[in-house]
């Protein structure tokens, strides 16, 4: 059984994701948890499966703290905050209306690690579980309005400033971000928000921040004399921000910004393995290296625990600061590029970092793994540098590419970069050549 991703549980509702799974789910966590804190996103279905997943939890005696509609760093936040054993978010972030899913949290706020998860599986497959005496079942307690006041006061206690006159505009996209405009309006900021009333329909744009969705935001901006503009994703774990001038900074140039920011010369950076090199490359003027990471939160916070690596992030828009918490705060994020943005305008930054062309596809693949066991071993005797810790990344000198699989779809993801465009084509081109190959 292989229920997990890189980002816990997730796929259509009523399909991968049932009541039934979430009440076994409950059950396999309960095992050896005495305390779970559980929030959900504000999809409908979200509603029924925590219902069915806290039944678990109680029916195997284990007591639940119900943070409600939150974002999922204020439930992987309250963990730690409750001295719960775990916590459970019931979303699918940044995924289609449809979809929902079951991520797990740590009391450092990290996500679930593989062992962990692999121990949840194991529990599900087998039906292990210990339901308790009719008298010793499991406590509910609610915690919703706290929960939210208790993030907002943290966050603003990890900024470096007490007050903001910004002006930002936070399209919420409709999920559960909220927090972000609380901390804002509390520093003195002129706060306008869009998109934002929870529904987990998400009519007023798609979940997930793209520059294709962030277009409206983006132009706002650019036409009113905004500052700064933030877009979250449905549960709020992911942050794209928008600069004064109208332009939509990508994930690269946001981790670029972040990380010179929190880091010292001599520090380290996690970042996943199909970053850009204009990151590497902005921060060795400061000296400051990059250590690469498998693509997903879990890892990037892994290496972000270790000593000496000041911060951690992913260009799709999760953003770890280590000293504060494990798990990517979109919130924090947000207040923290405003904060930013007031000592120094985020578009003179942005311009600071290289700018390098860098290719992107996704090719649609049934047999995901066994094609990239071939393209491993194929790479392998052809290339002398080749890391595997995620798919194959191949550094050609001049240019890399990375072929991997995706972790919720079934596709393989290909990435190609170089400081020249010609070269990045060349490289995109032998990176497709290969997975062609390697699927007939």
């Amino acid at each position: 059984m292989t229920l997990f991703g890189t980002s816990g549980i997730r796929g259509p509702v009523g399909e991968t994701v049932t009541a039934d799974l979430a009440l076994s789910v409950g059950r396999a966590l309960g095992v050896d948890s005495d305390r779970v804190v559980v929030g959900r996103d504000p999809r409908e279905s979200g509603e029924f499966l925590q219902s069915a997943l806290v039944a678990g939890l109680r029916e195997s005696g284990t007591d639940v703290v119900d943070v409600g509609l939150a974002s999922t760093p204020t439930v992987g936040r309250a963990v730690g905050w409750q001295a719960a054993d775990a916590g459970v978010s019931i979303t699918a972030s940044h995924n289609p209306a449809e979809d929902n899913g079951i991520k797990l949290w740590q009391p450092s706020g990290q996500a679930f690690d593989a062992e962990r998860r692999e121990t949840i599986e194991e529990r599900l497959e087998d039906g292990a579980f210990d339901p308790a005496d009719w008298d010793e079942c499991g406590t509910l307690e609610s915690w919703a309005t706290g929960a939210r006041t208790r993030h907002a006061e943290t966050i603003r206690s990890e900024l470096d400033r007490d007050s903001l006159s910004s002006h930002v505009l936070v399209d919420v996209g409709n999920g559960a971000g909220g927090v972000t405009a609380d901390v804002l309006q509390a520093m003195g900021c002129h706060v306008e928000t869009l998109n934002g009333q929870p529904d987990g329909a998400f009519p007023g744009r798609p979940s997930e921040p793209t520059p294709e969705n962030c277009q409206s935001l983006a132009t706002l901006v650019a036409e009113s004399d905004a500052d700064v503009g933030i877009a979250h994703d449905g549960d709020a774990d992911r942050m794209r921000a928008v600069a004064g001038d109208g332009t939509y900074l990508s994930g690269d140039v946001l981790l670029a910004l972040f990380a010179r920011a929190a880091a010292s010369p001599g520090d380290r950076v996690a970042v996943p393995v199909d970053t850009s090199l204009a990151v590497g490359d902005h921060l060795a003027e400061i000296d400051v290296d990059v250590e690469y990471t498998p693509v997903g939160d879990v890892y990037v916070a892994e290496a972000a625990s270790a000593e000496g690596v000041a911060f951690g992030g992913e260009p799709s828009g999760a953003w770890i600061w280590p000293d504060h918490t494990l798990c990517p705060d979109g919130p924090l994020a947000a207040c923290t590029a405003v904060t930013l943005d007031a000592d120094r305008p985020l578009a003179d930054r942005a311009a600071e970092v290289p700018s390098y062309p860098i290719r992107r596809d996704n090719v649609g693949v049934d047999a995901k793994g066994a094609v990239m066991d071939r393209v491993r071993e194929r790479v392998l005797d052809e290339f002398d540098d080749v890391t595997t810790l995620d798919g194959v990344r191949v550094d050609l000198g001049d240019a890399w590419f990375l072929l991997r699989a995706s972790g919720t779809q079934p596709l393989i993801r290909v990435t190609a970069e170089a400081r020249d465009a010609d070269r990045a084509d060349d490289a995109l081109a032998t990176a497709r050549d290969l997975l062609s190959d390697a699927r007939t």
